[in-house]
């Protein structure tokens, strides 16, 4: 029999947003005994009880530790063969070459272990594909010039799992390879010296929710208990401590999205601390040009520093985040920081014009009323192409695939909603020959198609994720952690909340109501932004409110064009400094009109 389903919070059953309000189910007593035992507001143990935070878990919990999470990097599979050819390289004066993806975690996973070769005195080079002319993924040609290069071992890094044609051809031609991953295995696997990949079939499957540079963490620590048991440090060559370079693990395992339990909350809570330092004069030039002037949080990293290191890979040079993370030249670090930035801003504004075209596309046709929303277009920059299909995504609710089209081939990027696997159904239409190449996550995938087929993945993808796609509509909600008044609403609460974090995927950042509120003022800010300030009842405080990317959407219209209307308003609280003040501000994610 099924459980009885919980009413809507505040009697919320469909949204501004299209959302059912729910309370996120946590004991009210288990919050109190968590709050009692640690010594800590009652607040915070309600946000932990709703997390599914155990009374013996608590402790640890609120103080994620490394020497309690950390496993033995042996543990993992062909962990050990990888460590072993690479010590034998490094011992024989091998070349070894370093093949990493475009993204934040593959930028930051070739940064890590740049730096770890650089700090043990070995030579090494990084290679990154330019994602217009090789797309993703290790490919023959980039084995070849690598290899005509003088490279002895290739370490590819958040990429390589699928790559069984270019792997094969690096064998062929003499070329060894160790791949360090976390994208979805296969049954079968490349031809590489070593496979690490906590998604391998055979694993514990005990960490499949590390992002790749926690495996290239893994592997750094690995191969540093080998060096030192081999002789390699001496008075002259110092042994590293790895735990110097924990700033890349967060920022890489924020910015993929991957959940951050176990040991993710460890590398992030530990990683914001040692980038707090600005130890990385990378990342220290990149905070510096994006207007970071406190202590970094999840949000900082997310929104602030991920979006520059991808910026080179998305319209610029794919080189530069990696090139950046890895260098320790102040004067060169602030150069290629500028850049990134500048690269930034021009992707924003491609951005804009794909996402305009996308969106005109599906309106003006049929394809709002699919399941799976495809939607191509000829000249579409395939660097933004995934942030278009994220808007899209947002926007109607449902998986989204955007396709850049040169010529006859399609470049895709897809997001998915909770509950639909997306990866999945792009491996199954890679299986079927409906696409070229692709591969991804639950939540997202790549892809290559060429123009003929395209109408063919659409037809399959609507076909096979139609049920999910219904079924995950019926249960779309917004979970909350509770009601707030406006006074509520401090930087005193904000710092209590922050105790339970670092907050992202896997652990949502708290959500608050403030119910009852009317606005003050509304109005347009950025492109298409909207901010307003919000009173109690009886004008009692007043709090302000942004609401981003939501002009021309139900919410920003509702906001808009309030007319002294009261509503129900939801959102995370941050933080607002200006001029030496602090005060507290709300994101503005959902709201149900009252009148």
């Amino acid at each position: 029999m099924d459980a009885p389903v919980a009413p809507p919070f505040l009697d919320v059953e469909c949204s501004l947003g299209g959302k059912r309000w729910r309370l996120r189910a946590g004991d009210e007593r288990l919050g109190l005994a968590i709050s009692q035992r640690l010594d800590v507001p009652e607040i915070v143990g309600r946000v932990m009880a709703g997390r599914g935070v155990t009374l013996e878990q608590a402790e640890q919990y609120l103080t994620p530790q490394l020497r309690h999470l950390l496993p033995d990097p042996s543990s993992f599979r062909d962990m050990d063969r990888a460590v072993e050819r690479i010590t034998a390289a490094i011992r024989n004066g091998e070349k070894i070459a370093i093949f990493g993806d475009y993204d934040v975690d593959g930028a930051t996973s070739s940064g890590l272990l740049k730096r770890f070769f650089n700090a043990i005195g070995v030579p090494s080079e990084i290679y990154i594909p330019d994602r217009m002319k090789e797309g993703y993924g290790p490919n023959a040609e980039a084995m070849e010039i690598l290899k005509k290069r003088g490279a002895d071992l290739v370490v590819t890094v958040d990429c390589g799992i699928v790559s069984f044609d270019a792997l094969g051809h690096a064998k062929d031609i003499g070329l060894d390879v160790i791949v360090i991953d976390h994208h979805q295995a296969e049954t079968r696997l490349p031809d590489a010296v070593a496979i690490v990949n906590p998604k391998r079939h055979d694993e514990s499957q005990k960490f499949t929710y590390l992002a790749a540079v926690g495996v290239v963490f893994l592997l750094v620590v690995a191969l540093n208990r080998s060096l030192r048991q081999a002789g390699w440090y001496t008075d002259q060559r110092r042994e590293p401590d790895p735990r110097h370079w924990l700033d890349l693990v967060a920022l890489g395992t924020v910015c993929d999205v991957v959940p951050l339990v176990g040991l993710n909350r460890a590398f992030v809570a530990q990683g914001l601390k040692v980038m707090a330092r600005r130890g990385n004069p990378g990342l220290a030039a990149l905070a510096d040009v994006a207007g970071l002037d406190e202590a970094p949080g999840t949000y900082h990293t997310g929104f602030l520093l991920g979006p520059r290191v991808n910026a080179g890979g998305r319209v610029g040079r794919s080189e530069y985040g990696p090139e950046l993370l890895s260098l320790d030249n102040p004067d060169k670090c602030r150069e290629l920081a500028a850049q990134l930035d500048r690269y930034n801003q021009e992707r924003k504004e491609i951005e804009a014009e794909v996402q305009h075209a996308a969106m005109a596309r599906v309106e003006e046709s049929s394809l709002k009323d699919d399941k799976v929303i495809v939607v191509a277009g000829e000249g579409w920059h395939p660097g933004v192409i995934g942030i278009v299909a994220s808007r899209l995504k947002d926007t109607y609710q449902r998986p989204a695939v955007v396709i850049a089209l040169d010529g006859d081939v399609g470049k895709g990027s897809a997001r998915s909603v909770p509950g639909v696997d997306l990866g999945a159904a792009v491996g199954a239409a890679r299986h079927k020959e409906i696409i070229v190449a692709g591969g991804g996550h639950l939540m997202a995938a790549g892809l290559t198609v060429n123009r003929p087929k395209i109408d063919a993945l659409r037809a399959f993808l609507n076909e096979r994720l139609a049920k999910d796609v219904s079924e995950a509509s019926k249960t779309a909600s917004l979970g909350l952690d509770g009601a707030l008044a406006i006074d509520g609403a401090t930087p005193e609460l904000i710092d209590l909340m922050d105790q339970a974090g670092p907050f992202g995927a896997g652990n949502p950042e708290p959500r608050f109501v403030l119910p009852n509120v009317r606005l003050v003022q509304a109005s347009i800010v950025g492109d298409s932004h909207v901010r307003v300030i919000l009173t109690g009842p009886g004008n009692r405080g007043r709090l302000a409110g942004i609401s981003f990317r939501s002009l021309d959407t139900p919410l920003g219209d509702a906001l808009l064009g309030h007319n002294g209307a009261s509503f129900h308003i939801a959102g995370h609280l941050r933080k607002n400094s200006w001029r030496g003040n602090v005060t507290a501000q709300l994101l503005i994610e959902d709201a149900y009109r009252l009148t």
